[in-house]
């Protein structure tokens, strides 16, 4: 009797390669475009950012990311183009593919059970956070904003469903948004204020992404 061949014990080796591959070159980009940004390079920022999430979301499928995830990623990425521009409908429209996004993450959140103390905090950080930046939106974005705000503080509150990364990644995304808002209503900022907002969104969906291949692999081998 014969031994099979020995060739399809090395397809899972392979796509292990590919995976720590490709999230090698997601954080290879995080870096280019980080430190873009703090020196002021403009076309570092511009080649570099496009590439995060489909990087991201490549890493993601290898690993056998549930489709929402991709979805939520990759609408994430069309927001990271649209924002590139210059333009108020871009603008808009990046809010738009952002938010299709979060509801991605919503419906992959699913009905697990989240902490009702924690969807009070946010509550709280979002009514405050609204109030005080107002009157000092520009008036045609005031209900646009207040609209993603609702959806991105859900899925903050959601992401806790699935553990610490996640928690922290729905929180890291509400904090880059924020950001993106005072400055929307010209708010003193932090020095070098596009780094901040990158470093805590690219920290979000990376968090995010982590959190969700833990928890779907905990219930695996829970289930197995």
């Amino acid at each position: 009797m014969t031994t099979p061949p020995a060739p399809a014990r090395t397809a899972p080796a392979g796509r292990a390669t590919l995976t720590r591959a490709l999230l090698a070159a997601f954080l290879l980009a995080a870096a280019v475009d980080l430190g873009s940004l703090l020196v002021g390079a403009d076309t570092g920022h511009l080649v570099a950012k496009p590439l995060l999430m489909p990087l991201l979301a490549a890493y993601a499928a290898g690993r056998g990311a549930p489709a929402a995830l991709l979805a939520a990623l990759l609408l994430g990425w069309g927001g990271d183009v649209l924002l590139l521009l210059d333009a108020d409908a871009a603008f808009l429209a990046g809010m738009g593919s952002f938010a299709l996004g979060h509801v991605c993450y919503l419906v992959l959140f699913g009905r697990r059970r989240t902490p009702p103390a924690l969807g009070a905090v946010y509550a709280l950080a979002l009514t405050g956070t609204l109030v005080a930046l107002w009157p000092d939106l520009p008036a045609d974005l005031r209900i646009p904003v207040a609209g993603y705000s609702l959806l991105l503080a859900a899925t903050a509150y959601r992401a806790g469903s699935l553990g610490v990364l996640a928690g922290t990644g729905g929180a890291l995304f509400l904090l880059s948004d924020t950001l993106i808002a005072t400055g929307i209503a010209e708010w003193p900022q932090l020095p070098v204020p596009d780094f901040w907002v990158m470093l805590t969104y690219i920290a979000a969906q990376y968090l995010l992404t982590a959190g969700v291949l833990r928890a779907m692999y905990g219930e695996c081998r829970t289930t197995s």
